[in-house]
Formats: C-alpha cells, sequence, structure tokens
C-alpha cells in the first residue's frame, strides 16, 4: 500500500488557512496518526500562480503518484467534509 501525503498550501496571514490548520488539528484530535506538512505558496511562483486565490487547498497525495496528481480540498470545507477527504483519500479508514 502506497503511503498517502498530506499537503496543505497556505500562506502567512491568512486567516482561512489558519482555519484549515485548525480543522486538521481537530481532526488530529480524533486520529493521532493524522499528519500533514504546511507549504507556503508565497515561497514559490508556480504554486503561487496555481493556488493564489484558492488557498487554504489540502492536497493528498501518494508515494505512486507524480507531483501533479492526486487529491485536492479546497476552501471552503467544514469538519465532515475533511473527514469524507480524509477517509475517500485513503488517510484515514
Amino acid at each position: 500500500m502506497d503511503e498517502t501525503t498530506l499537503i496543505l498550501y497556505s500562506t502567512e496571514g491568512c486567516h482561512l488557512c489558519e482555519d484549515a490548520e485548525a480543522l486538521l488539528a481537530a481532526a488530529q484530535a480524533q486520529h493521532a496518526s493524522l499528519r500533514w506538512s504546511v507549504v507556503d505558496i508565497a515561497n514559490d511562483d508556480t504554486l503561487f500562480e496555481r493556488y493564489g486565490w484558492l488557498i487554504p487547498v489540502l492536497r493528498a497525495e501518494t508515494s505512486a503518484e507524480a507531483e501533479n496528481s492526486g487529491g485536492e480540498l479546497r476552501w471552503p470545507f467544514d469538519g465532515p467534509a475533511l473527514d469524507r477527504f480524509l477517509c475517500d483519500s485513503g488517510v484515514l479508514p
């Protein structure tokens, strides 16, 4: 089975990104193994062009997938939508 990596695309000073990370933290309280990394799109022109007006965006990638594949959950989302995304992505059972 391929490992799934979660990436939260964000940037400094984005209150919606902070809200998304709070939802992830709440999900982590229920699922201790849940991990993600935060990538600041301001540090990468390509990411900024791709996600500039869309952040926060949560991306699930498996180790077997190319960089441009994988599922994304775009804002707005709530706890139940996050849980569905995590299950559908194979992150949670």
